[in-house]
């Protein structure tokens, strides 16, 4: 029962539908005691042999009256409470998508995506039937068990339904102790179902991987055994649910076995009618319900709060990039000037005590390029995401025109920057929604012109569809060149004051980079553009390069200056150059 103080917020929200709901689902529950009664008032009128045929059609009236009060009722409570429980699941969904949209990414480090969904899923709907199932179960077996109790005492004997419902008790309890046992052996089988769907997602995820290196029956192997595990755990949920159902039936039949023994003994002692004992044995008969009710309630109750459980969890986590210190009043046009980077230090939070970047100092004025070069691993990311604020413990500043970046509403910071990481990610949906899918507005000449700028217009005109041919689930139609072009566009279309390239042009030749880096040339004349890449033909006309090793600034200047000083990066040119002239 605690689930219901834990969703007490929603049930406040919507009180009015649900008094509705209960109320009417109590009137239905109590319209069902009045078959039995005429069942037994005809037991006792043909049993005397008084019965007329007009006494007769009355009471079949009466039973046809109430079966269409029971309908209309019916279709009443059901429309307010199950309207309830699908309330619930939209605002279930709902949080926790904005809660997705939120987090940062240390959140997404510590949760798989299979089980993100899961949680969105699976426990979304064990939830959404405490308010659906839960409720009409709860107030159903209620109110049928407690009227029917009490229509026994007033209408045949209370003698008799004492001695009838002496099992109750040891129902009761077993149902409490099974259900205590059944909510942890759910939390475990919603916790299988989690790993299996992330197995699931990153196995079609990386079916082509699989494929490549000929894992897919190792693959399908390890799924087999998973699915083996997860099946081992439901049992167990599948062992603790199955014992409700033969108690209820044995309570039932032990409460039958009663009423015939004791109650005969009542009508062969006349203290008892034929009638009484009838209408007694057809309320038992709506007794049958609230007894099996008690083990599908706790099931419901169990897994709900299981699944609650799991999913508080998820929201209660809070995002560490947040705008706590911004100052609400700064726009686009307040940040629109020089880009200031001064970290003396920082380190990721699950290892602070390793710093992975130090003293790194520097400035760009708006139309500016800056290169970032240097090993995997040397820093030239980490760089570019405390820009983008996924990171914001950081020994020192990142100022725009003069703003610590930690100031600056997020919204405003990421409107300003356009990002093309390493790993380009692509919609399911066409090149012409990809490429304005952060322009909704943007009319096609647009889209044409940025598809122009990153070199892709003419390999998009020879596709079936053109612009709007479909690129596959993350662009699996489109060769890794063409996907990073398409995110190339998607940037220019931005017109963002900083636009940001990590590795964005590896997987294209030399002379398509030429082409993209001619036309960032001109459309970025008075805006700020970082390059990180490996090829140093991309960033060799930038205003300043910056070579890192470790974190660490080894070398900073221009192409031709850093040519000149014969180090890292001098040999790495030439080493390039040799690599292309060899490759021609």
């Amino acid at each position: 029962m605690d689930i219901f103080k834990k969703l007490s917020w929603f049930f406040k929200k919507e009180k009015k539908r649900y008094v509705i709901g209960i109320t009417l689902l109590a009137m239905t529950s109590l319209a069902n005691l009045i078959p039995p009664r005429v069942l037994g008032v005809m037991a006792d009128e043909l049993d005397k042999n008084h019965i007329t045929w007009s006494q007769y059609g009355l009471l079949i009236l009466a039973v046809i009256a109430t079966a269409i009060v029971i309908y209309i009722l019916r279709y009443f409570w059901r429309k307010q409470i199950w309207g309830g429980a699908a309330e619930l699941e939209k605002q279930m969904r709902s949080k926790l998508y904005h809660h997705f949209m939120i987090m940062d990414r240390t959140f997404y480090q510590r949760h798989r995506t299979g089980d993100l969904m899961a949680h969105a899923t699976n426990d979304v709907s064990a939830i959404q039937n405490v308010a659906g199932d839960g409720i009409l179960t709860l107030v159903d077996a209620l109110v049928i068990g407690i009227s029917t109790i009490i229509a026994m005492i007033c209408f045949i004997d209370f003698r008799l339904t004492i001695v009838a419902l002496v099992p109750f008790p040891f129902l009761a309890y077993s149902a409490k102790r099974l259900g205590t046992r059944l909510h942890d052996a759910f939390d475990k089988s919603q916790a299988a179902f989690s790993k299996l769907n992330n197995k699931t997602q990153e196995s079609v995820s990386g079916i082509k991987v699989l494929k490549t290196f000929g894992e897919s029956e190792n693959d399908t192997s390890s799924f087999d055994q998973m699915v083996d595990k997860t099946i081992k755990i439901n049992k167990k949920v599948f062992v603790w649910n199955c014992l409700f159902d033969p108690l209820g039936t044995f309570i039932v039949g032990m409460t039958y076995a009663i009423t015939i023994i004791y109650g005969g003994l009542l009508v062969k002692n006349n203290t008892l009618s034929i009638g009484q004992l009838v209408s007694f044995i057809a309320y038992i008969g709506n007794m049958v319900w609230p007894m099996f009710a008690i083990g599908y309630l706790f099931n419901i109750l169990e897994r709900g709060s299981a699944s609650y459980d799991r999913v508080q969890k998820l929201l209660d986590e809070k995002p560490l990039i947040t705008d706590a210190h911004a100052d609400e009043k700064l726009t686009s046009k307040d940040i629109d000037g020089d880009l200031q980077y001064n970290v003396k230090e920082f380190a990721y939070p699950d290892e602070k005590e390793i710093p992975v970047l130090t003293n790194i100092q520097f400035t760009l004025k708006p139309g500016q390029t800056l290169g970032l070069v240097g090993k995997v691993g040397s820093g030239k990311t980490t760089i570019i995401q405390l820009l983008l604020r996924e990171f914001d413990d950081y020994q020192g500043k990142i100022l725009l025109n003069g703003h610590d970046i930690r100031t600056i509403p997020l919204n405003v910071l990421l409107r300003n920057i356009a990002y093309v990481p390493q790993n380009n990610y692509l919609f399911s949906t066409s090149i012409q929604k990809n490429i304005a899918f952060s322009q909704d507005d943007a009319g096609e000449n647009r889209i044409i012109e940025a598809a122009k700028k990153s070199d892709l217009h003419n390999d998009i005109l020879q596709m079936p569809l053109a612009y709007n041919t479909l690129v596959g689930e993350n662009g699996i139609s489109l060769s890794g060149g063409q996907r990073q072009r398409v995110s190339i566009a998607r940037a220019l279309l931005k017109h963002s004051q900083i636009l940001i390239m990590d590795d964005a042009l590896s997987a294209v030749d030399a002379k398509t980079e030429t082409t993209i880096l001619s036309s960032l040339k001109q459309e970025r004349r008075n805006k700020t553009t970082i390059i990180a890449a490996h090829r140093l033909t991309s960033v060799m006309n930038a205003d300043l390069i910056l070579v890192l090793k470790n974190g660490h600034i080894i070398e900073r200047g221009i192409h031709q200056q850093l040519l000149k000083r014969d180090g890292w990066y001098a040999e790495m040119w030439r080493r390039q150059e040799l690599e292309e002239k060899v490759g021609e």
